[in-house]
């Protein structure tokens, strides 16, 4: 079901990459490929999908999992963009990118509580018939 609160905490999860994608424009990390363009559209279209597989709890868990090392490795490709950035970083400009991915991996690991939650309570609710 669509109003459950795990729905919510991946569409925040969502709405970070979506976050991600607007203020990495400036990130350049290779020449040509645009690698934290290419992480957040599979983010966002890993956590819909999530979203929509509300009737497969496995799957929606093993989604968010998915999701949460893709962020885990922004993370480490926006640090290492930050750390090889020359003449330091003045904080209202540069480096707000990598709480993006950090903000979606608490989301998605609180959504992932929630699902395996209910799949407890559908266990014993299917027990005691």
């Amino acid at each position: 079901m669509l109003q459950r609160i795990q729905t919510i905490w991946t569409f925040l999860a969502v709405l970070a990459a979506v976050f991600l994608f607007v203020t990495g424009q400036d990130v350049i990390i290779f020449d040509s490929i645009p690698v934290i363009n290419i992480g957040c559209v599979v983010l966002v279209l890993v956590g819909l999908l999530s979203v929509f597989s509300f009737k497969n709890r496995k799957r929606q868990i093993l989604l968010n999992n998915i999701g949460i090392i893709i962020n885990a490795l922004l993370i480490g490709v926006l640090i290492y963009w930050l750390l090889k950035l020359s003449g330091g970083i003045q904080i209202p400009e540069k480096g707000i990118e990598p709480i993006f991915p950090l903000i979606a991996i608490i989301c998605l690991f609180i959504a992932n509580v929630y699902i395996k939650k209910d799949e407890r309570l559908v266990k014993s609710v299917d027990r005691l018939r």
